[in-house]
């Protein structure tokens, strides 16, 4: 599903005949490509539990999300990790590793998403929900959440979760 049916140029209609995966403007000859959207996610542990947000917000309204969110133009993935869990929990997190890399869609457009997942430790201090997110509660291996918020999150808790089991956090 592509985001306009236009130029964004020159106005002129883009029609996908010779491509699948991108949008070669016939007037202007700017191609426009379908591809994934960069985002930054952090898995904040703390004595063995995973913190996660309970979202308030749609896509998804009161799933369980992994604290994260789409890249501003330019910023590197790590940069955007560390930014989006103080500004949605108020933690300042020190990352330690990449934890995974996922592909999946986002809002009922289904823009596509390239999501990179780092495992971090918080500073000390309760995390507080920022106004997009409802809820913060920390989560054992044992009793993950049922609800979370993208297909890929499945995968990335069975991952993470199977790392702790290897790893001291």
């Amino acid at each position: 599903m592509w985001p306009f049916r236009y130029c964004p140029e020159c106005g002129s209609k883009l029609t996908t005949e010779t491509c699948s995966h991108c949008l070669p403007c016939r007037v202007c000859g700017l191609i426009h490509y379908n591809n994934a959207k960069p985002c930054a996610g952090v898995l904040i542990v703390r004595d063995g539990r995973l913190l996660l947000a309970r979202r308030a917000g749609d896509p998804q309204k009161g799933a369980w999300d992994a604290v994260g969110g789409f890249l501003r133009p330019d910023e590197h993935p790590e940069d955007a990790a560390v930014r989006e869990a103080r500004e949605e929990t108020g933690l300042h997190v020190r990352l330690k590793e990449i934890s995974g890399i996922y592909i999946d869609t986002y809002g009922t457009d289904r823009i596509y998403t390239l999501n990179i997942y780092y495992t971090a430790e918080a500073d000390l201090g309760d995390p507080v929900p920022a106004s997009d997110v409802s809820e913060l509660k920390w989560f054992d291996p044992s009793a993950p959440p049922s609800h979370l918020a993208f297909k890929h999150q499945e995968g990335l808790l069975k991952d993470f979760f199977s790392q702790m089991e290897k790893q001291t956090y």
